[in-house]
């Protein structure tokens, strides 16, 4: 199947309080379906996870017409680009019953060895997935930028956080950031998100954050050990 496709009601374990799909959940969603699709394409978990191989996100992108909200209907779609060279990219697009775009999203994705933790070439392992083209493609995903001030805090990655990759998994980052930002903005209704995830967190591992609200805008970033972890940027409209 060049384009996947799944159908679902959103639960109420799915949403915030305002009724709204969560942002975590929003992305988890995204995942499986990357997951679904790309074992439907022939590449899955004997080819990868059984051999040691990890799919792992570096950047994501979303625009955000609005979040689907409880007891709704949708449509989630997903497809894969042209693979650029030790990159995945991968589209996404959930709809509403009557077809209408609620959400357009992308990410690239890649491989990582899990014992050396290092990113891989595909080609080595016979991961090959082909790309396809709809006109629907939101652009591919960029780097946010990094918030201004001083170090605002730390966190230390719990148990919970962590992912069968064994470690914090992405789509934890956004409970992360929607409890430190002020719930005023938490109201206001998304209209986009970037993300970049430079370097794994472990549990136990302890992360220096440095975030920024404006009126429209929260972006939070970690730290370790002088490194960059991960950034995150959310736009809010009206």
């Amino acid at each position: 199947m060049s384009v996947y496709a799944f159908d679902y009601r959103i639960l109420s374990s799915d949403t915030d309080a305002n009724r709204n799909l969560r942002l975590s959940r929003l992305f988890t969603m995204l995942q499986e379906a990357s997951i679904a699709h790309t074992t439907e394409l022939g590449m899955g978990r004997e080819k990868t996870l059984d051999r040691g191989l990890l799919w792992i996100v570096t950047l994501q992108q979303a625009k955000i017409t609005r979040l689907p909200v409880y007891d709704e209907p949708i449509r989630l779609r997903s497809w894969p680009g042209k693979t650029m060279h030790l990159l995945f990219p991968r589209y996404y697009r959930i709809e509403d019953r009557r077809g209408n775009s609620l959400v357009d999203a992308s990410a690239l994705w890649a491989l990582m060895d899990q014992n050396t933790r290092r990113v891989v070439f595909p080609e080595l392992y016979g991961i090959k997935i082909r790309g396809v083209h709809t006109g629907r493609e939101l652009a591919l995903p960029a780097s946010p930028r990094m918030p201004q001030g001083e170090q605002t805090g730390s966190f230390t990655v719990p148990y919970s956080y962590v992912d069968l990759n064994g470690h914090m998994n992405n789509t934890r980052y956004f409970d992360l950031a929607e409890d430190l930002m002020p719930p005023e903005l938490r109201a206001r209704r998304i209209t986009g998100i970037q993300t970049e995830y430079a370097k794994e967190a472990r549990e136990g591992d302890t992360i220096l954050l440095r975030q920024e609200t404006a009126p429209d805008a929260f972006l939070l970033c970690g730290e370790q050990n002088g490194q960059k972890l991960f950034r995150l940027a959310l736009t809010y409209g009206a």
